[in-house]
């Protein structure tokens, strides 16, 4: 599994993961982890009490080489590399941690609350077609993917819409910042520091304003939220935000632009999903599970673990590529086709069990107005065949996506 330190592997990895699903489906790298590409294994690992999401416990002599490395160790990166650590959101903790943090923000982020923002998403849906039709040529990813889950997630916890902006580079700064650091050069794994310093620096007066004012936006819940008596620390809260950002936006920009790219290259799909809105929940998890926008997931054996061919020894550190298995021919029939009434839909792309993407509906709605939308108003041509996609390992997302947009007949 060498490739995923590649940036050349993002761009099409499919062929890859069909060869290692057919030879070594769980094996273990010379980078010091074990990786699972078929469906069964990886659900296995996702829903079983004896795979932690807590690096923690990693075997110290079996620890990944590079993993938890920072760049130009001094005090001041120590001690923020450290509160990282400490304050990490509940998607890296395992239950007693993980449920109390996760219902904590359960409380806040409601499906009620999720659900009272369609009308807002309608309407910035429709202001960017409006704009997309008016130039008449646009990058998908810039003028559609990336505006539309960023004003989302900022209205949502109440960031001034001059933020906006600063809030989208840091969220794209962060994503990358959610691969291994066994795979991230240096500069990376620094941006990454700045960016959470500069993040901490700008919330922590912010939840202090909410604290004192309170609204009824996402941080305001957030500072209230409580659990027999027990609240979100502020470090905590940081973590919670900056998760929200990155999982409510980067995950959203890419499925969304994975998208338009698709049905771009079916087109019989698309006319089919113009034809008959009533597939728009069949098409959403056929697209999550052919885009795959989260391509991989890590977990920890808590002891010996069985899975499939292979047997993961306890405190050894797992890659599950959930992407590989979202394409595995023993779960779907033929995969490599995108069929957007496809039943029977059992994808990895929210994740599974304990660790079900907490933000799944807002992502589920922002693309069920976004795409329909896009597919009812207008047709699109894509101008370029050859993609080109960021350097992201764990979030795979174009980079950009030319297209020719005009107004339906």
């Amino acid at each position: 599994m060498r490739e995923l330190f590649d940036p050349g592997f993002v761009e099409d990895p499919w062929p890859r993961y069909a060869e290692l699903r057919e030879r070594s489906p769980v094996h273990h790298d010379p980078g010091g982890f074990w990786v699972l590409t078929r469906h069964a294994e990886c659900l296995e690992a996702l829903r079983s009490k004896s795979a932690s999401v807590d690096a923690a416990n990693i075997d110290p002599g079996a620890r990944p080489r590079g993993l938890g490395r920072q760049p130009g160790r001094n005090l001041e990166s120590e001690q923020l590399a450290q509160a990282i650590n400490d304050n990490r959101p509940f998607i890296f903790r395992d239950p007693p941690d993980h449920t109390l943090m996760r219902g904590l923000v359960s409380k806040a982020f409601t499906p009620r609350m999720v659900e009272a923002m369609r009308p807002r998403i309608e309407a910035m849906v429709d202001e960017l077609i409006d704009g997309a039709l008016e130039r008449g040529e646009i990058d998908v990813v810039r003028d559609f993917a990336y505006p539309l889950p960023i004003r989302v997630i900022c209205e949502m916890l109440g960031i001034p819409e001059a933020d906006r902006d600063l809030f989208s580079e840091w969220s794209q700064v962060l994503a990358r910042g959610l691969d291994p650091e066994f795979l991230m050069p240096d500069d990376a794994l620094e941006q990454r520091l700045t960016v959470v310093g500069a993040f901490g620096e700008y919330f922590f007066p912010l939840m202090a304003k909410r604290r004192a004012e309170p609204g009824d936006d996402l941080l305001s819940r957030l500072v209230a939220a409580d659990e027999s008596g027990v609240q979100l620390t502020e470090g905590q809260m940081l973590a919670t935000a900056i998760l929200l950002l990155v999982a409510g936006h980067e995950t959203t920009v890419n499925l969304i632009s994975g998208a338009v790219l698709a049905l771009g290259r079916h087109l019989e799909e698309a006319d089919r999903w113009r034809a008959d809105p009533s597939i728009t929940s069949s098409a959403i998890d056929e697209l999550l599970r052919f885009v795959s926008p989260v391509q991989l997931t890590a977990r920890v054996a808590l002891e010996d673990l069985v899975l499939g061919p292979g047997t993961i020894p306890r405190g050894h550190y797992v890659l599950a590529v959930i992407a590989s298995a979202n394409h595995d021919p023993d779960a779907f029939d033929s995969p490599e086709a995108l069929d957007l009434g496809r039943r029977d839909n059992r994808h990895l792309g929210f994740g599974f069990g304990l660790h079900h993407c907490l933000g799944a509906p807002l992502a589920r709605l922002e693309t069920a107005v976004a795409l329909p939308r896009l597919l009812s108003r207008a047709t699109f041509e894509l101008l370029d065949d050859a993609v080109s996609y960021r350097d992201n390992v764990v979030l795979r997302g174009l980079a950009e996506l030319p297209v020719r947009v005009r107004a339906s007949a």
